[in-house]
């Protein structure tokens, strides 16, 4: 850029992560540096910098207004986060060309520090929609006398946090539906279809494993299919407009008559895609995982399984109560989709636990001061009792089976 004698005017950030991209959160300080490389002496009225972010949505709509008469009708709204002004140099007036409060710059490259703190309440994260988005900008400008000003804008990025380690993002999530398809007077069996995932939040590139079920009992031959969708929602003067957008797809074998297939724990990975946005008044960015089965000639059968695309993954705790949490509430039809037939039977206690060790486990142990501040002595000594102590005999046939239930129609004979 050169104007007159200023070379070249730069923004640059003092970025948080080792990848030199400026990405922050709330409560975070926004630094950085406002370059100015000048080839001769200037007089400047002002150097200043403007960081704001806001979410905007624009859409418009035609409306019929009578015979031969059309018009346009905007809808517009926009919420702002933060609006923040400084002076690195000079003064707040720019509005006369008096050569008086001026400052001199001399030739070369001159840098002048900037800081903008966040606001400590939630931040909608960056986003670019059909229609609307969600900005956060530093801008420079540069006042001289006789001169147009020098104007510089930078964007930054913003990310608020969703942590998918938390007890509503690992819940599994389920459903079940049946359709029966009627031509006429004829009407065949079901179409049935049961699916389930291990929890509702995931991060991009994790992949989603789904246990599924789909049993045709109609006369057609159907697909199997499951998709991940992201919905974008803008809101402005009491009306909303929705996009909706495939993410990524996958499919199953065609299903003949009187067959049935078992998914069990097929995997659909999530591309890199914007978090969702869930706190922001006029824009919200929401996914679903939808496992449907195509039927040529009739509606769909379909389930939506609701998900939350977080930044924070899943730690080995997380995974850990996801993986109980999910176990403890599936139904014996699910353990049917999860566990093989015949399970492999456990290593014997001597083979885990030498007798050295368990010798050691019945003298008097020492509680190191941490341990005693984190367990208390009752219940440390309860799980010291039983570190050893041999696992119940294992059985691959239960001795007490329960008489199974199940109430779905079978399908008819052919």
């Amino acid at each position: 850029m050169v104007l007159g004698k200023v070379k070249n005017l730069t923004i640059s950030f003092d970025c948080l992560n080792d990848s030199n991209v400026p990405v922050y959160s709330s409560g975070d300080t926004v630094s950085g540096r406002v370059s100015l490389e000048v080839t001769g002496e200037i007089r400047v009225k002002s150097l200043k910098i403007h960081a704001r972010g806001h979410a905007k949505v624009r859409w418009t709509e035609s409306r019929n207004a009578g015979s031969n008469t059309a018009y346009t009708q905007n809808y517009t709204e926009e919420v702002e986060y933060f609006n923040h002004k400084d002076i690195l140099i000079g003064h707040e007036r720019d509005d006369d060309d008096s050569e008086e409060g001026l400052h001199t710059i001399h030739s070369g490259r001159h840098e002048y520090a900037f800081s903008v703190e966040l606001p400590q309440t939630p931040l909608a994260t960056s986003f670019e929609g059909r229609h609307g988005s969600v900005r956060y900008w530093v801008k420079a400008e540069l006042h001289r006398p006789w001169f147009l000003p020098v104007k510089l804008k930078k964007e930054f990025t913003v990310f608020e946090h969703i942590d998918i380690n938390t007890p509503s993002l690992l819940s599994p999530q389920a459903g079940t539906k049946e359709k029966t398809l009627c031509c006429w007077f004829c009407t065949s069996g079901p179409i049935s279809l049961s699916a389930k995932i291990e929890r509702k939040g995931y991060t991009p590139g994790e992949s989603i494993q789904i246990f599924a079920e789909i049993e045709n009992c109609s006369s057609r031959v159907v697909v199997p299919k499951a998709a991940i969708y992201q919905t974008q929602a803008f809101y402005a003067k009491g009306k909303m407009k929705e996009v909706k957008q495939l993410v990524a797809s996958l499919r199953g074998e065609s299903l003949s008559s009187g067959k049935t297939e078992t998914w069990n724990g097929k995997q659909l990975k999530i591309p890199p895609v914007s978090p969702s946005i869930l706190d922001c008044s006029i824009i919200r960015v929401e996914y679903s995982l939808m496992v449907y089965v195509d039927i040529p000639g009739a509606m769909d059968l379909f389930l939506n399984l609701p998900l939350v695309i977080g930044t924070i993954p899943l730690h080995p705790f997380g995974s850990r109560t996801s993986s109980v949490s999910s176990q403890c509430s599936m139904n014996m039809n699910w353990l049917g989709l999860t566990l093989p037939e015949r399970p492999e039977a456990p290593p014997s206690y001597a083979e885990v636990v030498t007798e050295e060790q368990r010798q050691s486990s019945l003298a008097p142990l020492g509680v190191c001061d941490d341990f005693e501040r984190v367990l208390p002595g009752p219940l440390f000594a309860y799980i010291q009792e039983f570190r050893f102590l041999p696992p119940p005999l294992y059985s691959e046939i239960d001795p007490n089976p329960d008489q199974p239930t199940d109430d779905r129609p079978s399908c008819p004979s052919r």
